[in-house]
Formats: C-alpha cells, sequence, structure tokens
C-alpha cells in the first residue's frame, strides 16, 4: 500500500507543544522552574491550536489524533508532575513522588478515556473530567507564582501536593467542565466581543502569573460549582414535586 504521508499544518504545532513540554522537564532539572512553568503554557496555547487548524483546514487524520494524544501526555501528564515534583515535593519523601505520580497517572487515564468517548455520544458544551491541559495550567501557574514573589518550593510543599492530587483527581472525575467547542470562529460576533477579548489579554498581560493562575483556579473549581448546583437544583425539584396518591396518609 503507497504511503499516504501526512498533513504537515496541523502536526507542526502539535509538533510545537511537544518541545514546549520538552523543554519543561530540561528546565525544571536545571532549577529554571520560572521558564517550565511558561513553556507549559506555550504548549497549552499551541495544543488548543492544532485542532482548530486541522478542522478549519480539513487536514484531520487518525495520525495527527495519536501523534496529539503522546504529546499531550508529555506535556500536560509527565512535565507538570516533573516540574511540581522538582520545585515543591521532592522533601515529602514518598508522599511527594506519589503525588506526582497520582497526578501523572490522572492525566494518562484522561486521555485514554476520551480517546475511546471519541465516536460515543456526548454533551460536545461539557468535557467529563478536568481536561489536562488546564491541570497543567493549575501546576504551572502555583509554580509561576511561587517563583514570581519568591517563595522557595520546600515552603508551600503541602499545598503543592494539595494541588497536583487535586489535578489528578479532579481529571478523572465524571465533573462537568466547560469546554468551548460550541462557539463558531467563523461566525461574525457583537462588537463588544471583540472588546472584551481585549480586556481580558490586557489584564493577562498586566501580571500574567497571577491572573492566569486564578483563572485555571476558577474553571478548576466551576466542575465542582457545577456539581453542587446541579444537586441543589436536583433536590428542590424533589422537594417541590407532589406526593404520589399511594403516599398520601
Amino acid at each position: 500500500m503507497r504511503d499516504r504521508g501526512i498533513y504537515l499544518l496541523p502536526n507542526l504545532f502539535t509538533t510545537g507543544a511537544l518541545f514546549a513540554g520538552f523543554y519543561a522537564i530540561v528546565q525544571a532539572m536545571n532549577g529554571r522552574y520560572e521558564y517550565a512553568a511558561v513553556a507549559i503554557f506555550i504548549a497549552m496555547v499551541l495544543d488548543g491550536l492544532d485542532g482548530r487548524v486541522a478542522r478549519m483546514t480539513r487536514t484531520q487524520s487518525a495520525f495527527g489524533a495519536e501523534y496529539d494524544s503522546l504529546s499531550d501526555m508529555v506535556s500536560f501528564g509527565v512535565a507538570p508532575a516533573l516540574v511540581i515534583y522538582e520545585f515543591a515535593l521532592q522533601g515529602l519523601g514518598k508522599l511527594g513522588w506519589i503525588a506526582a505520580f497520582v497526578y501523572c497517572a490522572g492525566a494518562a487515564l484522561r486521555l485514554a478515556r476520551f480517546n475511546t468517548q471519541l465516536d460515543q455520544p456526548t454533551d460536545k458544551r461539557f468535557f467529563q473530567g478536568l481536561p489536562s491541559p488546564s491541570a497543567a495550567a493549575l501546576i504551572a501557574g502555583f509554580v509561576w507564582v511561587m517563583t514570581e514573589y519568591g517563595v522557595r518550593g520546600e515552603e508551600m510543599r503541602w499545598l503543592a501536593a494539595f494541588i497536583a492530587l487535586f489535578a489528578g483527581l479532579s481529571m478523572v472525575s465524571n465533573l462537568r467542565f466547560y469546554s468551548g467547542k460550541e462557539i463558531n470562529l467563523r461566525k461574525s460576533v457583537p462588537f463588544f466581543v471583540i472588546l472584551l477579548i481585549v480586556l481580558v489579554f490586557i489584564l493577562i498581560s498586566t501580571s500574567p502569573p497571577e491572573v492566569l493562575f486564578a483563572g485555571f483556579v476558577i474553571y478548576g473549581l466551576s466542575g465542582y460549582a457545577d456539581a453542587v448546583w446541579r444537586l441543589t437544583r436536583r433536590s428542590s425539584k424533589s422537594a417541590s414535586d407532589p406526593p404520589l396518591q399511594g403516599d398520601k396518609k
């Protein structure tokens, strides 16, 4: 059978994301944690672009999907786990590497579950479990903020362990997280949407570490807030339903 080749454009973005994840690992091993954190955010941006570019240019392929998944495991699974371990978790002994492994395993399971559900009918508006790029952004944002303020990782090792465990377990949960996949970039939007985007960029530029970390903390908690809201709504609806005839005394 003749080799069909691969599409260049979307896989360039995927390769860039893979390189950024590898670069984050190298910088963490060299103790340059700020560079490692920034590299993970760059990988997240490139990962968000490769799929959209493939869909817009109609260059989706099975190879691209597999390559993207393997790249995600490096950039959003192995790299954040190693970064947080090198930065803060070494001093915790076994608990430190267990927390880092829980995160890494959570990312692997999250990606495997996502790949097996691609052909299944699901609500495209929501992800099942915290997406691995967002989980990685929690780790990277925390490390970036700490280095920005000169806080040593060993001083925040318990908080670092909690964040690693929270992110890892959230990825394998059944909680709903907004995906934004219904947003159509080809459609026109009101003027205020463009203005809002400009304001968001201005806000991020004022203090990138704090704004990005706070934003992804809010996103990470949004799934739990949604679960509580749905549970409360279900309980209120059950309480307001009239009793069945057989239940009347």
